[in-house]
């Protein structure tokens, strides 16, 4: 295993054993057995730190024991805002068009946006984005209107909200997941 690893499971590490009400009942041991047999996870887990993400992990699926890490820092990742969508709303833009966007940031990274129900469930872990906003996984009926969804906290409660999918804005960014 590689320095750069051994770095990244020390921080992971320290942030599961600070903040133990996220995942009641999984062992740190099973954890890190799971990193150190996928290469390919530990790369998106590195990037999710390194765009600001403070992954850690918030469930275990009971049948595959897969674990879930997600993004859990207080605010949308800063390395990871001011970006639209998905591709087809940043080629669709006349002017002023961003580098990238969050499906593909998301796809280059090897993981996924939250759904709406990933994202409730996060939030019912502690309080995200009370300053920020995150675009969410959007149904294929609302794209396909030009529409995209995200969310954010406001006044003790987490709101849905839907935008052009083309705009974007320096507080908006994007979580995202990813199963090992």
């Amino acid at each position: 295993m590689k320095k750069e690893d051994d770095d990244l499971l020390r921080v992971l590490k320290a942030r599961f054993d600070t903040n133990m009400h996220r995942h009641a009942g999984i062992a740190w041991a099973d954890v890190q057995a799971r990193l150190e047999g996928d290469p390919d996870a530990l790369r998106s887990l590195q990037a999710m730190e390194a765009t600001g993400g403070e992954p850690d992990v918030v469930g275990r699926d009971a049948a595959s024991g897969q674990v879930t890490f997600c993004d859990c820092s207080a605010e949308s990742p800063a390395g990871r805002r001011s970006a639209c969508y998905d591709a087809a709303a940043r080629l669709a833009r006349k002017e002023n068009a961003p580098e990238t966007s969050a499906v593909e940031t998301a796809a280059s990274m090897g993981i996924a946006l939250l759904t709406e129900a990933q994202y409730r469930a996060l939030q019912a872990l502690g309080e995200f984005d009370t300053k920020t906003s995150s675009w969410i996984e959007t149904p294929a009926d609302v794209r396909a209107l030009g529409g995209a969804l995200f969310c954010d906290r406001r006044y003790g409660k987490v709101f849905v909200y839907h935008n052009g999918a083309p705009s974007y804005y320096a507080a908006r960014g994007f979580r995202g997941s990813r199963r090992v």
